[in-house]
């Protein structure tokens, strides 16, 4: 693939990227968000869960739309409804082989916490794998899809856009890299069409050791 002959940054998002969707540990994530919400705005389930979905879609988090339109305290949330069980989450040596031979710096950006991601990685055997761990606290609580969290963590990590690839479950999610000259990898069990799509995958794992295998 002399597609990515160029890159020097691999950037990964992290849940239903690292992990295929069928996992179903943003479910668990879900339901605790609905949660949340249901105390701290005072309101029913059928109402908690359609908020959550609605600031989702209109700010790219629940979070998000949260802190902008409740001014809710970010930390307490965060650690709540990423406190979930990882027993289903089983490692893939086939993912952690082919990640280690890329050439170049390795990143997660996901727009749930460091720690969550810590153990993520942890359960999927991908601990040590990664130069760098970026989570929405990372972008002052700015999510993707937001061009400005983008510019922010690049910033932080020295990340030259066009040097680097970003692989991603959210279409949405790859847009401002698009536009910021990067490569953009959908990792998803469907297509999705878009011209800010250069590829596609439903099988990250083979997706990255052709990849290498090519280079």
């Amino acid at each position: 693939m002399r597609d990515f002959s160029h890159i020097t940054t691999w950037v990964f998002d992290l849940d239903n990227t690292l992990y295929p969707p069928q996992h179903r540990l943003f479910d668990q994530i879900e339901v605790k968000m609905t949660d949340w919400v249901m105390r701290a705005l005072n309101v029913g389930r059928t109402e908690a869960d359609r908020l959550r979905r609605h600031y989702w879609d209109s700010y790219g988090t629940t979070l998000s739309g949260l802190m902008r339109e409740h001014q809710i305290d970010p930390g307490p949330y965060l650690t709540e409804v990423h406190d979930i069980d990882f027993s289903g989450l089983p490692a893939d040596p086939a993912l952690a082989q082919a990640l280690a031979k890329l050439p170049g710096r390795r990143v997660v950006y996901t727009n749930a916490c460091i720690p969550y991601a810590v153990r993520v990685l942890d359960a999927r055997g991908l601990t040590g794998l990664f130069d760098a761990i970026y989570g929405i606290e990372s972008a002052g609580f700015l999510p993707k899809p937001e061009a400005k969290a983008f510019e922010a963590i690049f910033a932080q990590d020295g990340i030259d856009p066009t040097r680097a690839a970003m692989f991603e479950d959210d279409p949405r999610n790859l847009l401002a890299p698009h536009h910021m000259g990067m490569r953009t990898v959908h990792v998803a069990p469907k297509p999705v069409q878009g011209l800010h799509i250069h590829h596609h995958t439903d099988d990250l794992a083979a997706f990255l050791a052709r990849l290498t295998h090519a280079t």
